[in-house]
Order: structure tokens, then C-alpha cells, then sequence
């Protein structure tokens, strides 16, 4: 019976496995093309945004990693968010995050929020967590008032955005929504396609 049973965990073991890998694969395969059209000489930046902030989250550091490119090419300021408490990084913190979605029990964040009003855009990055919004950034939009700035939404996953874009407008409170743009988590063999993604994007806002 024993042996019955590690067959079978074997087995189950094996097969997820190889679901795994050929949903890496796939990625892989979608990232390369995404990606291709960015390959080769450094895209010009040629946007004019007046007055930049850029607002994000970041709890393993991509998103940050974007935040920052965004405010080199656009001169922006950056302001990242901070939770009161510190979200522990646990065996079961994903249970805990689908928990805060569920119930709209966003965590608390520190204050004070940057004054918006000084500002022409302002960029919103947030990691794709269940595919939407982090909760950090949820709560910080239910308490920002966007007063009618232009206002550009971004994202950082694995592999898919889910229903941010469509979450984020949803909850922008007084924003002048303008094009977001979703970045894939990529290895540094893809950084110079990044930073010629980010800035045809930002060329299109203006």
C-alpha cells in the first residue's frame, strides 16, 4: 500500500512538474516575441509630460526597477509606497493577499501621500498580485483624489496582467486616464528592449 502510494505521489510529482515547465516555456517563447520589436538601436525619447511623479509599489523590486526607469527618462520624482506593517514574505502569505481581495481589508499605508497638485502626470506601478492590483495600491487609490491629473497606470508580472487596467480605472478617483503599459518580469538580457519598450510607450503619451 505504501508503495502504492509514493507511486502515485511520484507520479503526481512528475507530471506537475512538467506542466510547470512547459508553462515556463511558453512564457519564455511570448516574452522573446513581445519583446523582439524593442531589440536593436536606443529609441529616442521625444515625450512631453510637464511635471512628472511616480508613484509605486514594489515588493520584490521590479516594479521599483520600472518606477525608476520611467523617472530617469522623465526626469519624475518617485514616491514609493510603504505599508505600516511590513507584509512577511511567509509559506502562506498568497492565502493572506487573496484573504485582503476578498474582503477589501487592504493593508494600511504610511503617510503622508505626495501632494498631487503640484504636478502635470503622475504614473501608478503596482505588482499584478491574483491578478490585479497589489493590495497596497488598491488601498492607496481608495484614498488618492486624483483632481483631474493625467494619470498612467503600470504593472509587473510573471506573465499576465489580469484585470488591472480595468481594476485601476475602476478606482481612480478624479484621473485623467491615459495608456498603461503591463511589463513582464525578464532577465537582464532583455534590459536594453525594456528600456526602448518604456520609452516608446511614454512617446505615445503626448
Amino acid at each position: 500500500m505504501f508503495k502504492i502510494i509514493l507511486g502515485i505521489l511520484l507520479a503526481a510529482a512528475v507530471i506537475g512538474g512538467a506542466i510547470g515547465g512547459w508553462h515556463l516555456w511558453r512564457v519564455a517563447q511570448r516574452n522573446q516575441a513581445e519583446m523582439a520589436p524593442f531589440q536593436g538601436p536606443e529609441t529616442p525619447y521625444t515625450a512631453r509630460l510637464g511635471k512628472v511623479l511616480v508613484i509605486y509599489y514594489s515588493w520584490t523590486g521590479h516594479t521599483q526597477d520600472i518606477a525608476q526607469r520611467i523617472a530617469q527618462r522623465t526626469q519624475a520624482d518617485l514616491y514609493r509606497l510603504e505599508t505600516q506593517e511590513p507584509i512577511s514574505k511567509t509559506p502562506w502569505v498568497h492565502l493572506t493577499l487573496k484573504r485582503q481581495l476578498d474582503t477589501q481589508n487592504y493593508p494600511a499605508i504610511q503617510h503622508p501621500l505626495p501632494h498631487i497638485s503640484d504636478y502635470d502626470t503622475v504614473f501608478v506601478g503596482s505588482p499584478i498580485w491574483w491578478y490585479t492590483a497589489a493590495t497596497p495600491v488598491l488601498q492607496f487609490l481608495q484614498e488618492m483624489d486624483f483632481q483631474g491629473k493625467k494619470v498612467v497606470p503600470f504593472s509587473t508580472q510573471g506573465s499576465n496582467y489580469g484585470t488591472f487596467f480595468e481594476d485601476f480605472a475602476a478606482r481612480a478617483q478624479n484621473a485623467q486616464l491615459l495608456k498603461g503599459a503591463s511589463f513582464n518580469n525578464l532577465g537582464p538580457q532583455y534590459n536594453a528592449a525594456v528600456d526602448n519598450k518604456i520609452t516608446a510607450w511614454l512617446n505615445t503619451l503626448s
